[in-house]
C-alpha cells in the first residue's frame, strides 16, 4: 500500500492454549476481514495456532461474531476464535450430574 492510499489500522488478537498473540495492522479503507486474514497468513510472526484457527473461520470484532465478507473499519478489534474443545451443553451435563 503506498503512502497516498487511504488506510485503517486493525488490531488482530488471538488467545491461545498457552498465551495471547496482537498484532496491528494497517489495511486500505473498505478491507474485509478476508483481506485481514490474507495479511495475517503472510506474515511470519503469526503463530501456528493462530493460522490453523484462521483456518476454521471463526471471527468477531469486537466479540460480536462476523463473518469473512465483513467490512472491517479503523480502530477495529478482530478476534479470532479457537475451536471449542468441548460442547458447552455436553459440559454442564457432565458438571450437573457430579454435582447431582
Amino acid at each position: 500500500m503506498d503512502e497516498g492510499t487511504a488506510s485503517i489500522h486493525v488490531d488482530v488478537v488471538f488467545a491461545g492454549h498457552a498465551s495471547t498473540w496482537t498484532t496491528r495492522l494497517r489495511l486500505p479503507v473498505g478491507a474485509t476481514v478476508a483481506v485481514a486474514i490474507g495479511h495475517l497468513l503472510q506474515s511470519p510472526e503469526c503463530p501456528r495456532e493462530a493460522i490453523d484457527a484462521v483456518r476454521g473461520g471463526r471471527f468477531g470484532v469486537f466479540g460480536r461474531r462476523v463473518d469473512e465478507r465483513s467490512l472491517l473499519g479503523d480502530a477495529d478489534r478482530l478476534e479470532i476464535y479457537r475451536p471449542l474443545v468441548a460442547d458447552p451443553k455436553e459440559a454442564r451435563r457432565r458438571r450437573a450430574a457430579r454435582a447431582g
